[in-house]
């Protein structure tokens, strides 16, 4: 179980690097989810 929330807390993580994510500058949820949809492939592609 603790291994689970750890790589769960570990992307949260790697989210907040990403400054208009963690504030939510996209005020639609179809932007932010599209947002938050490039970033993950950002972070996990390379």
């Amino acid at each position: 179980m603790y291994r689970k929330r750890n790589v769960v807390e570990r992307c949260f993580n790697r989210f907040k690097r990403w400054r208009d994510l963690a504030t939510r500058y996209a005020k639609h949820a179809s932007l932010y989810r599209a947002s938050l949809v490039l970033i993950a492939a950002v972070i996990w592609l390379p």
